[in-house]
């Protein structure tokens, strides 16, 4: 028999709740009695007046009746008492759980540690001239050749930037730039030679005044606007004015351009950061072009692309208006030709680093691919974080019980084990800073061609200190949120009387799904790594078509044949050096732009370009180019007008065999050459296109080098040798020597660093697995407990105990492996497409990357499972 509901309801809206319970508990009670003594219509009239005797009315207010307050008011989980009791707490936990603890730090640490370095690389390489105050309007003029096939180049006829700037309104400034290389600066000793003398290559241009307007330097002395106007002035950086002059002050002194001119200097500027494409240090004015080449209208030539060119637009211009400047230029400016074939197009000054076309050096895609790969490595330090910290629920599920049964609220249990995260995390946080710190100087020596200066400090920085913050906020969330919850909805009946189960603390299934996922990121990561090292490997190792070993190349600092005969005749006569030869440079270097050329007797240049290689009639045997038609050169005569070509020639001018070329006219450099002889394919740059038609031509003028054969054995002693006899022949310059082998090597700079780097993150990624496969396997053993104490007293052996915890990961790595090979293939399969000689996706690759995950699983679950498969029957059955 129930009392009265309405009644019940009248009291549960005007009785103080901490006294709701007991209340109606009484009621009831006499409820019940009072049906027994007197009849159900009567107890029922009682019952009515023993509520209403609850309500007490207020003073004024006859009718009325009014809660009494509720004393125990829950305390605000942001309280600053409460937010010390949860420090307090999670101190001892963390101590108390000492190997879950550093697990999960370490784990954090590592990948917060990856993504952080991935985060500073990407970043600067993303920031590259976009310090610029006029960066957004500021556009790079660059020319497209088109010939069959379209050949880029990062420069412009000579006066394009000067027309832009003087007959389109729209356009606020332009300014023209040219890059110096292998030139010797020096500073004068008084007696004709040099008191210091050094080679400049990387940081040496002539610029216009304008430079200064688009650029943003900064200025320690001297005038913008007039440091540049007049011919043989240079401006310098502070670090190269002290290399050249100490601590002098360098305003006014002079400097020995190329044993060729003196400049005067006229300004000083601070240094450029490293996070440019034109880090000049050394800036000498445009105007003294004309009379280094003895040509006064030098500047006037609209020949070929030879000149850098950047333009900064008016406020509201756009880049659509100096498309139609440029068609109209070539109208107007460009012979019949070459408007027919030029075709010059703005890129944003922001893409000056991402486009490999022009030489940029981090393409966007491998910047993308970079920022996932650092996301996916935080993710998988999240994932371990969840996994342990679940596996330990069960221990914990008591402490929450106890919680619960004294009053604590499910906000409160969340701020708690929040807490608890955010401790770890940051600690995680501060070791992962100190482990970026020692990375860097590493990335840094890596990244010196590029003359990186990554620092932890920038991440303290506004905008990086901003995306840093919430980038730790973001882990604290998602590594503490889900645990936090699991723990906090526990019953706490049943998690005082020991009876959780696996699905009340998140369930392995949960765990099976993120475990599968670090899996599947492991996996890819280890199938990229071994993809990228057989690449990288077939590079190097590939057959170049000529041989690069034990061939040392030094300048050649004159153009007149008979001094260049001179020294082949020393060189050559010191012991050590087998062989002798002249040339421009070697048969692979960084590629020069390929030339038109006109065939036999063709009125018409061909539809595509050749590349020009020089050297003399030992070119061929030193670098044993193979000779298949014809002959080589006869002699080294300055006159000679023959030329070599290669197979790519042949089949590009549709010829049936090498002998059909032999004899037949190339007018190229407007001379006419005579082919004497075909030569194999070999490679004249980088692996990743196919080889060019190139020609061999013996032209003196342009040799800059001269490649030296050398005995194996005695390589020191004969490079000493050689420098000894080279500097007796020029002592005004600078002698530089390089082994052809290791000029190759710089070509695969990019495919180096992005091995080092996918070689690393693997084995981040390969620890962060086992970090995870360790919180599930500890979970696991924690929750089959019972199940293992039972098989073990019905008879099951150690090893079948084990296979249980095989069986369950060797599911998961399967399943990771079916969603990551596929994928691998797919993305490996992509990169590879950009490289014309590469290696075959086999299918052992895969295989390989699978064997080696589950070996590593292997080793990781055995401590837990084999713990768990020896463990006393008794303690595992006998109850609490």
């Amino acid at each position: 028999m129930k009392p009265p509901q309405l009644a019940d309801r009248l009291l549960q809206v005007f009785c103080a709740p901490h006294r709701l319970e007991e209340v109606l508990g009484d009621l009831h009670e006499e409820f019940a009695y009072q049906v027994r003594r007197v009849g159900e219509r009567r107890a029922r009239w009682r019952y009515w007046w023993d509520v209403l005797g609850f309500l007490k009315p207020p003073a004024g207010w006859p009718f009325a009746v009014r809660r009494k307050p509720d004393h125990y008011v829950s305390t605000s989980i942001l309280n600053p008492t409460m937010l010390g009791n949860y420090l307090k707490i999670s101190l001892r936990n963390l101590w108390r759980n000492r190997l879950s603890s550093v697990i999960s730090t370490v784990g954090l640490s590592v990948g917060l540690a990856s993504g952080l370095t991935i985060f500073l690389l990407v970043n600067w390489l993303f920031s590259f001239d976009r310090y610029h105050t006029k960066a957004d309007r500021t556009y790079w003029i660059v020319t497209d050749i088109r010939h069959d096939n379209l050949v880029p180049s990062d420069a412009t006829p000579r006066p394009l930037g000067d027309v832009l700037r003087r007959d389109y309104p729209f356009v606020e400034t332009a300014v023209r730039l040219e890059l110096a290389f292998r030139k010797i600066i020096g500073t004068p000793d008084g007696k004709g030679g040099l008191a210091k003398k050094f080679e400049e290559s990387r940081n040496i241009g002539f610029v216009e005044p304008q430079f200064f307007e688009v650029f943003d330097v900064k200025w320690a002395k001297g005038n913008p606007k007039t440091a540049l106007t007049a011919p043989n002035t240079v401006v310098l950086s502070e670090r190269y004015a002290r290399k050249y002059f100490d601590d002098a002050d360098p305003i006014g002194r002079t400097l020995r351009f190329d044993n060729q001119t003196n400049l005067t200097v006229t300004g000083l500027i601070k240094n450029p950061p490293s996070n440019t494409k034109l880090p000049l240090e050394v800036l000498v004015s445009y105007a003294t072009l004309p009379g280094l080449t003895g040509d006064s209208h030098f500047l006037q030539q609209w020949g070929g692309p030879n000149t850098l060119c950047f333009v900064a637009l008016r406020e509201g211009a756009s880049a659509a208006q100096l498309a139609r400047a440029f068609a109209a230029i070539r109208r107007k400016y460009l012979a019949a030709p070459e408007a027919k074939r030029f075709d010059f197009r703005a890129l944003p000054l922001s893409d000056l680093n991402h486009n490999p076309q022009y030489g940029g050096h981090a393409p966007r895609p491998i910047l993308y691919a970079l920022i996932i790969v650092g996301l996916f490595l935080v993710m998988a330090a999240c994932i371990n974080f969840i996994n342990v910290a679940t596996a330990r629920a069960i221990k914990r599920s008591k402490e929450v019980g106890v919680r619960k049964a004294i009053g604590s609220t499910r906000g409160q249990l969340i701020g708690q084990f929040l807490t608890e995260t955010t401790l770890v995390v940051l600690a995680a946080v501060g070791l992962a800073l100190l482990l970026t710190q020692l990375n860097l100087p590493l990335l840094n020596t890596a990244l010196a061609k590029l003359n990186a200066d990554l620092s932890v400090l920038d991440v303290f920085r506004p905008g990086s200190l901003l995306w840093f913050s919430g980038l730790v906020l973001g882990v604290i969330l998602l590594a503490g949120f889900y645990p936090s919850v699991v723990l906090s909805q526990f019953n706490p009946v049943a998690a005082l009387r020991g009876r959780m189960t696996t699905q009340q603390v998140g369930g392995v299934s949960v765990r099976r799904g993120l475990v599968v996922g670090q899996f599947f990121i492991t996996q890819l990561f280890v199938i990229g790594a071994i993809v990228v090292t057989r690449q990288v490997r077939h590079m190097q190792q590939a057959d170049l078509g000529f041989n690069k070993e034990s061939v040392l190349t030094v300048p050649v600092p004159t153009t007149n044949p008979g001094q260049q005969q001179t020294l082949r005749e020393q060189l050559a006569q010191i012991p050590g050096v087998e062989q002798v030869a002249l040339a421009g440079d070697p048969p692979a270097s960084y590629r020069r732009p390929p030339v038109p050329f006109t065939y036999d007797r063709h009125p018409e240049p061909e539809k595509f370009p050749v590349t020009v290689k020089t050297g003399d009639k030992d070119y061929v045997s030193l670098f044993k180019l193979k000779l298949i038609a014809g002959r080589n050169f006869q002699t080294n005569d300055s006159t000679n007008n023959e030329a070599l070509v290669n197979q790519a020639m042949i089949s590009q001018l549709g010829l049936h065999s090498p002998g059909e070329i032999l004899g037949k006219r190339l007018a190229v450099f407007g001379s006419d050459k005579t082919v004497v002889g075909v030569v194999s394919d070999f490679q004249v740059g980088k692996l990743h296109g196919r080889i060019p038609p190139t020609a061999l031509l013996n032209r003196p003028a342009d040799f800059a080098m001269a490649a030296l054969k050398l005995t194996p054995a005695t390589l020191t002693t004969t490079v000493q040798a050689v420098e000894d006899v080279w500097n007796q022949q020029f002592p005004q310059s600078v002698f530089r020597a390089a082994f052809v082998d290791d000029l190759v090597n710089e070509f695969y700079l990019t495919e180096r660093i992005l091995l080092g780097l996918i070689q690393v993150f693997s084995l981040v990624a390969i620890l962060m697995g086992c970090l995870g496969v360790y919180g599930l396997v500890a979970f696991m053993a924690e929750s089959k407990t019972k199940e293992i104490g039972v098989r073990k007293v019905l008879g099951a052996t150690s090893a079948q105990l084990l296979w249980l915890f095989g069986r369950e990961f060797g599911k998961l790595v399967l399943l990771g492996f079916l969603v990551a090979a596929p994928l691998g293939w797919w993305l490996m399969n992509t990169w590879l497409q950009g490289y014309e000689y590469r290696i075959e996706l086999s299918w052992w690759i895969f295989a390989l990357a699978a064997l080696l995950t589950a070996g590593i699983t292997l080793l990781t679950v055995s401590y837990e499972s084999v713990k768990a498969a020896l463990t006393n029957p008794v303690k595992s059955l006998r109850s609490e």
